[in-house]
């Protein structure tokens, strides 16, 4: 499961905005933020993105 606080440091991680993030995931900026802000969660789509990141960065804890 990905927490606000790892959506946003994968995205920092990558040195993005969160436009920049959102583009690149292929959503709207709207979405990044409400999951950085913990208002929402990510689609399974977004969250696997996500999981092929976190690997890709080295993140995985």
């Amino acid at each position: 499961m990905f927490t606000p606080e790892k959506i946003k440091e994968i995205r920092r991680e990558m040195m993005m905005t969160q436009t920049e993030f959102a583009e690149y995931l292929g959503i709207a900026f709207v979405s990044v933020n409400r999951y950085e802000n913990g208002k929402s969660r990510p689609t399974f789509k977004v969250q696997r993105k996500l999981a092929e990141l976190e690997k890709k960065l080295g993140l995985l804890k």
